[in-house]
């Protein structure tokens, strides 16, 4: 049996390896709480249900056009146009089945073999796969806690070279919950412009932000590709709608991507998300305040346990936590603390480790589950200290 080598390298994706670890306990009789996977625990709004039915009921279940149905296209263009005061011209936005699918189309149009691409370190787990799909090679820039993984201008500058096409950026950001300021974004985007370099920019947690504003790339130039989707805003992870914001030179070669790999997205999705930007406010509005009331619950107990959580998160549904002096009894792994925590407490985590090096000994929670679930899961992990780390317990 022959694999290919560019399958072959692509690394797990560790959060999916614990829920799917978490799931076969459960299978067994566990009670698990779930804290490692960052998918909203609410039902889709109803608006959104209701389009879909009368999209069924209408007939809407065959292809659309490649690049989506130009009535959501619109609107998404209407959405970045009253939230952030940028115009989008419809004919630049591409639909696709999911951000993902919008990552892989991009990266195979402007990535050649041997390009290389700017990441931050931490950064979402999966950006490095895709890259190197793409034969080009991921280029971490370190942050630090103290300075909240923060982004910034100078360290980028250090690792850039000749191969470099392109910086990607994440704000609210996944694993650590934060934004990018105004003024970090704007930098980036003037070195972009020094450089001719491309921005590829993943919105997809925009509207999660509790204190603050999250700013879209396309603020502060045009030299971007933007990624969002439905998932995250709307709860409609199951849908598998997303889109892509793209340079109009792009749009064709795009297009054709589209065509080849995917055809079209799904119509009754497409004809939903269309209801999600136009009539799901309320709902989106009720869910932002009860994931904020989450956010400030679980922040409140950890550090109740003793963690120095330096910045709080702000946006997005994650807090990223320092447990090294718990990971150091397993050779500071973040991977195996993990798995421990999940044994004996019954909760799912994720490990740092999943995003990158410099968060290795971290420990990522997320609070997209109910309050309840959070506060038992709180309350295991608070047992489990006592019992398996009481030198580290309060």
């Amino acid at each position: 049996m022959s694999i290919s080598k560019r399958c072959c390298a692509m690394t797990p994706f560790l959060v999916m390896e614990i829920l799917e670890a978490a799931q076969a306990m459960e299978r067994e009789g566990r009670s698990i709480v779930h804290l490692e996977v960052g998918e909203p625990d609410f039902d889709t709004p109803d608006c959104v249900k209701r389009a879909a039915c009368r999209a069924l009921d209408d007939g809407h279940t065959h292809y659309t056009h490649s690049l989506g149905l130009f009535e959501l296209r619109e609107a998404i263009s209407e959405d970045y146009r009253s939230r952030y005061g940028v115009c989008v011209d419809p004919a630049n936005i591409a639909i696709t089945q999911g951000t993902s699918p919008a990552m892989l189309a991009v990266f195979s149009t402007i990535l050649e073999a041997g390009d290389k691409v700017v990441t931050s370190d931490p950064c979402y787990a999966c950006y490095d796969n895709f890259i190197t799909f793409a034969g080009a090679e991921p280029v971490k820039v370190a942050t630090s806690e103290d300075d909240a993984f923060q982004y910034r201008v100078p360290a980028i500058r250090q690792v850039l070279d000749p191969k470099v096409r392109a910086i990607l950026i994440n704000s609210p950001a996944n694993p650590t919950g934060t934004l990018l300021p105004a003024e970090h974004m704007r930098a980036i985007a003037q070195l972009a412009e020094e450089k001719e370099l491309w921005i590829l920019s993943d919105e997809i947690y925009h509207g999660l932000v509790y204190e603050g504003r999250e700013h879209s790339i396309l603020e502060f130039t045009d030299r971007a590709f933007v990624f969002n989707g439905f998932s995250k805003l709307y709860a409609m992870t199951g849908w598998r709608l997303g889109y892509v914001i793209a340079p109009a030179a792009f749009i064709r070669t795009l297009q054709t991507v589209c065509q080849n790999f995917f055809i079209s997205a799904n119509a009754m999705a497409q004809w939903a998300g269309l209801a999600a930007l136009k009539e799901a406010g309320p709902d989106v509005a009720r869910m932002v305040a009860i994931y904020d009331t989450r956010r400030q619950a679980m922040l409140n107990r950890l550090k109740g346990m003793g963690f120095d959580i330096r910045h709080d998160p702000t946006g997005a549904f994650y807090v990223l936590v320092n447990m090294r002096h718990l990971a150091a009894r397993f050779d500071g792994s973040s991977l195996r603390l993990a798995y421990d925590i999940l044994e004996k407490a019954g909760v799912g985590v994720t490990p740092g480790i999943d995003f990158g090096e410099s968060t290795e000994g971290f420990i990522r929670f997320s609070y997209a589950n109910s309050l309840e679930n959070i506060m038992e899961g709180m309350d295991r992990l608070e047992r489990y200290l006592k019992e398996h780390h009481p030198i580290a317990a309060r």
